[in-house]
């Protein structure tokens, strides 16, 4: 199969050298034709899988816990009308 590694390196924005469009064309190429051999296997009888470990969800249900009051979580601080006032930092406050 002949690659047009000048092509693909164009469409990638990749300046590359002519030692590197050898090396990647043969790389490339050794990958196509390793790819046209697994497409020849047949693989009708062959069960699909989204993951090999059986690995089930493992995660909790959400649960809604007590939370501090706007009062207690900004005591302690300044604020002003319930939020937390802070220095800025693209002015000169």
């Amino acid at each position: 199969m002949k690659i047009d590694i000048t092509h693909i390196a164009k469409l990638a924005n990749l300046p590359l050298t002519d030692e590197e469009k050898t090396l990647y064309s043969g790389q490339l190429s050794s990958i196509l034709d390793y790819i046209a051999r697994l497409n020849e296997l047949n693989t009708t009888e062959i069960e699909e899988t989204s993951q090999v470990t059986g690995l089930t969800n493992v995660l909790r249900d959400d649960k809604a816990l007590p939370s501090l009051s706007q009062e207690d979580a900004t005591s302690g601080s300044q604020s002003d009308k319930g939020q937390f006032k802070v220095k800025g930092i693209f002015d000169n406050e």
